[in-house]
C-alpha cells in the first residue's frame, strides 16, 4: 500500500477505554457514482487481493469463458473447500480435458477450519484442490482450452489470459470517461505481483476497486446479457460457492438480493448492489477484527440491509465481533467514520 494517511476506521472498547484502533481507507459511492462514505484516502494504491477475483472472471469470461453460473460463481471464490467447491473443480478441469495435475496453485488444506480438520482426518494434506483459489484457477485453464492457449504457462505474466485480465482491471478500475469514450488509467493500476496462490496480482486504488465492483454488480439493469452481468448473477444466485457457509461474504449476498460481496486478504472487502451503490475499505494493518463494524457502518450509510427488525432498529447483516475478559463481553468493536461513532 503507497505511503497515505489512514484514518480510523474502527475503535476496540474495552470497559470504558479505547484500547486499540484499527485505521485504514474506505470509500462508498450511490447509485450515481456520487461518494457517500469516505475515511482516509481512497485513491492510495493498494493490493486488492481475491476481492479481485471478480474482476478476473470477467476478463475470463469475455475471452470466451461459458460455464453454468454455479462454475462462474466459483471462478470468483475463495472458497472454503468443502465438497461442493472441490467437485465443481473438478467440473471445471474436465471441461478443459485436464486433471488436478494442471493446477499451478499453492497447495493448501480447506480455507474452512472444520473442512479442513475432516479433510485432514481423511487422511488427506495440503493440495491444489483444495487451495480456496482453486476454483478462479481451474476456469482459467478451461478458458486457455477455448483460446487454444498454452495452459502449462497460465500464470505467465505475459500469457494472453493474463494480460487479458490486467486490460479489464485498469478499464473497470478507470476513473472517468475520457473524451474519446474511452476511460483513463486508474493511476493505482500501474503495480503487479504474485498473489497468494501463484497468480498475478494487479495493483488499484480503494476507489477504483469499487468503481469495479459498481460496474459488475449494476450491470444488470443495463444490459442483462452482459459479461458484467452474468458475473453478478452468478455471484449472488450462487453465493455458497462464491464463500462457504457462514463466511461474510456467503451471509451477504444470502441477505440481500443481488448483491455482490468478495473479501480479500489483509483486510480488503467490496461489495456492491444491483443499482451500482458500491463500498470498497482496506484495514490499513491487515486485521479482519474490524471488518464486521466497518461493514455495518458502510451499508447502513447505503441504505442497503435486511430492514428494520421488532423494535425498528436496523438490524446488522454481520454479528458484532466480541470483546471479551473472563469469558464474558466486556466492550466491543465499534466503527469510526469520518470521526463520527456509527
Amino acid at each position: 500500500m503507497s505511503a497515505s494517511p489512514a484514518a480510523p476506521l474502527a475503535e476496540v472498547i474495552r470497559g470504558d477505554l479505547v484500547e486499540s484502533v484499527h485505521a485504514g481507507h474506505l470509500v462508498a459511492f450511490d447509485a450515481a457514482g456520487r461518494t457517500v462514505l469516505e475515511a482516509g484516502d481512497p485513491a492510495v494504491t493498494f493490493w486488492p487481493r481475491s476481492s479481485l477475483k471478480p474482476v478476473q472472471a470477467l476478463a475470463m469470461v469475455r475471452a470466451g469463458l461459458d460455464v453454468p453460473d454455479r462454475l462462474l460463481a466459483l471462478a470468483c471464490a475463495s472458497h472454503a473447500g468443502d465438497a461442493v467447491h472441490r467437485d465443481g473443480v473438478h467440473e471445471l478441469l474436465g471441461l478443459a480435458g485436464l486433471d488436478e495435475s494442471a493446477l499451478r496453485n499453492a497447495p493448501a488444506l480447506p480455507l474452512d477450519p472444520a473442512v479442513a480438520l475432516e479433510w485432514e482426518l481423511a487422511g488427506h494434506g495440503p493440495t491444489h484442490l483444495t487451495q480456496n483459489c482453486s476454483g478462479k484457477h481451474a476456469a482459467m485453464l478451461v478458458t486457455c482450452r477455448v483460446n487454444g492457449w498454452d495452459t502449462g504457462t497460465y500464470l505467465d505474466p505475459e500469457h494472453p489470459l493474463q494480460q487479458a485480465v490486467a486490460a479489464t482491471v485498469r478499464e473497470l478500475t478507470a476513473a472517468r470517461p475520457d473524451a474519446e469514450g474511452g476511460a483513463d488509467e486508474e493511476p493505482g493500476a500501474a503495480h503487479a505481483t504474485v498473489d497468494g496462490c501463484g497468480a498475478p496480482l494487479f495493483s488499484t486504488t480503494v476507489a477504483g476497486l469499487a468503481r469495479a465492483f459498481a460496474r459488475i454488480g449494476g450491470a444488470g439493469r443495463r444490459d442483462p446479457l452482459s459479461p458484467e452481468a452474468r458475473i453478478a448473477r452468478a455471484m449472488s444466485q450462487h453465493p455458497h460457492m462464491v464463500s462457504g457457509s457462514g463466511r461474510d461474504a456467503t451471509v451477504l449476498m444470502q441477505a440481500v438480493d443481488g448483491l455482490i460481496a468478495k473479501d480479500g486478504a489483509d483486510g480488503v472487502f467490496a461489495l456492491a448492489a444491483p443499482d451500482g451503490r458500491a463500498l470498497a475499505f482496506k484495514v490499513a494493518d491487515g486485521s479482519k477484527r474490524p471488518v464486521h463494524a466497518v461493514l455495518d457502518a458502510a451499508l447502513r450509510a447505503l441504505g442497503i440491509g435486511p430492514g428494520p427488525g421488532p423494535d425498528g432498529l436496523v438490524l446488522p447483516l454481520l454479528p458484532p465481533v466480541a470483546v471479551e475478559g473472563g469469558g464474558v463481553g466486556v466492550g466491543e468493536v465499534r466503527a469510526v467514520v469520518g470521526g463520527d461513532r456509527a
